[in-house]
């Protein structure tokens, strides 16, 4: 039995059984062969180390190396370099100790919404769409695919106007529709899809467009779903399908089982809208499991009203549970249910999935589902985009799409956030250095390893920057430390905090104005008419 088997029966057992199904592989307390590296080599200039970043003593899940166990994590030039037990801290430029956490892949979602503009009530340049790195990155997301927003019409704007210019590593499922997803009639026009010339923009941006969708379509025609697999077949890329409208004409497991291929995507797996529960014994509806069979990935899409955990609960208790998760995130559901990616998981922990598979589904499974193995994964010399996440455990509520809750006792939180090995998120400054002391040695080369503000480091300006700043007139300013000709760093008065709990003298200073019986506006004089 391959693992995707043993997972799904586990799941078909019952909740509470399947929460129980992980267990946690030996960690390898052999010393690393580089913990005998001589004094001389330990002392080399910073430039010269061995690593740029070594994360240290975190519990590594990479669910594509079946890793799954305590160990430190070593990048150089952006990529992954070695993943072992015991590698010397002083073997990298900078360390970071995040024992207690867990150290995953980067998490990647394929369903989201992010070619934002000024448009009213619109996907492909509107305000139904969300900027990419205010929703991903604080997530441990480094990896978003944009479900159709744009299609081959305006697809150049989105790539120049946000896929280009995000932090976040954006691609794109083209829409089936040229002019792409809004409100109205622009989904419903058939003359606007066409396959081949779909087909012919994503070849032109080959890894950027990974796939084709068709969504919201209402009509009994199936045309747009033979146009959406005649252009992925062209261009070898695979089509998601957002269903529509259920309508007898085009039955769901027609769907599945006659016209999707191998490796497309069926997206809101768990709406219960268009037929995937069975309305007798609340498991799979007709065609869910025969899709499965030939190859049809499942995929999540939580969005606004297209997740019920009384749907979610029978499938995934009958043991159909999804490839993937992802969010399906817009403006609309940003502050209702769904939230965000770790929300969006937490609601797989509270049903019984087990870390792993949640993981998994995040990681290397979306990544499989878009055709990028470069992504998803730990691999030695694979691209070091990294998520550091804390299981914060007590008693929290999570939201379906209708607004019905379920409880929980565990909730993911993202502590570090890295692309291309370097920071781009950081909780609570575990990569930073305190505020009363001087920049070290790392922070010399924090180039190299990071991509957020930090003391001492000398940002890379453009020529206009730096003409700007030499305009600037250069004040003096007041530090909290001295570090006297021997390096040694003394902390000054003003910058010592009194100890928890101290006495706090009484200071004679006058009271903040808040607290005047008389506020100053209403003290100052008449304005002078001219």
């Amino acid at each position: 039995m391959d693992r995707n088997s043993l997972v799904r029966a586990c799941a078909g057992l019952t909740l509470a059984a399947c929460s129980l199904a992980p267990q946690l592989v030996a960690q390898d307390t052999q010393p690393s062969p580089s913990a005998g590296r001589t004094a001389a080599s330990a002392k080399a200039p910073m430039q010269d180390k061995e690593y740029d970043l070594l994360l240290k003593g975190g519990h590594v899940i990479d669910p594509k190396n079946k890793v799954d166990a305590v160990r430190d994590v070593a990048i150089k030039d952006g990529k992954i370099a070695k993943i072992a037990v015991g590698i010397p801290a002083d073997s990298a430029i900078k360390t970071v100790n995040v024992a207690g956490l867990y150290v995953t892949p980067g998490l990647i979602d394929i369903h989201v919404h992010v070619f934002w503009g000024l448009k009213k009530n619109d996907y492909a340049g509107g305000d139904w769409a969300v900027m990419p790195d205010g929703v991903t990155l604080r997530y441990g997301v480094t990896t978003v695919v944009d479900a159709g927003s744009s299609g081959w019409r305006n697809f150049e704007e989105f790539k120049q106007r946000v896929i280009d210019r995000s932090q976040t590593r954006v691609l794109a499922l083209l829409n089936i529709v040229g002019n792409g997803m809004g409100s109205g009639p622009i989904e419903q026009n058939m003359k606007d899809m066409d396959g081949e010339k779909t087909a012919e923009m994503a070849l032109k941006y080959p890894g950027v467009i990974v796939g084709i969708k068709s969504a919201h379509f209402t009509g009994p025609e199936w045309f747009p779903y033979d146009q959406a697999i005649k252009g992925g077949t062209i261009a070898h890329i695979p089509v998601m399908i957002d269903y529509g409208s259920r309508r007898p004409e085009r039955p769901l497991e027609q769907l599945l089982e006659n016209k999707l291929r191998p490796g497309d995507i069926y997206t809101h797996m768990y709406s219960g809208l268009r037929g995937e529960q069975d309305a007798e014994t609340g498991g799979p509806g007709k065609g869910m499991w025969e899709g499965r069979k030939r190859g049809v990935y499942f995929d999540v899409g939580h969005g606004g009203a297209s997740f019920l955990f009384s749907v979610a609960v029978p499938l995934i208790k009958a043991g159909f549970i999804p490839d993937s998760i992802s969010t399906d995130i817009h403006t609309d559901n940003l502050n209702e249910g769904l939230k965000d990616q770790l929300t969006t998981a937490d609601k797989f922990l509270a049903m019984g999935l087990p870390l792993q598979e949640v993981i998994a589904e995040m990681t290397s499974h979306p990544a499989t589902e878009i055709q990028q193995p470069q992504l998803g994964n730990l691999s030695v010399g694979s691209i070091a985009d990294i998520a550091v996440l804390n299981v914060r455990h007590g008693d929290f509520g999570f939201e379906d799409g209708s607004g019905a809750m379920m409880k929980g006792n565990e909730r993911l939180e993202c502590e570090l956030t890295l692309m291309g090995g370097k920071f781009v998120y950081d909780l609570n400054g575990r990569a930073a250095i305190p505020w009363n002391q001087p920049p070290g040695e790392a922070e010399k080369e924090a180039r190299k390893w990071t991509l957020l503000r930090i003391p001492g480091m000398q940002r890379q300006l453009t020529p206009e920057q730096q003409a700007r700043m030499a305009r600037r007139p250069h004040w003096p300013h007041w530090d909290p430390y001295e570090v006297g000709p021997n390096g040694k760093v003394t902390l000054k008065a003003n910058a010592k905090l009194p100890p928890p709990g101290a006495k706090r003298p009484k200071l004679d200073v006058p009271p903040p104005a808040a607290t005047w019986a008389t506020p100053p506006s209403d003290s100052w004089p008449a304005a002078q008419k001219q």
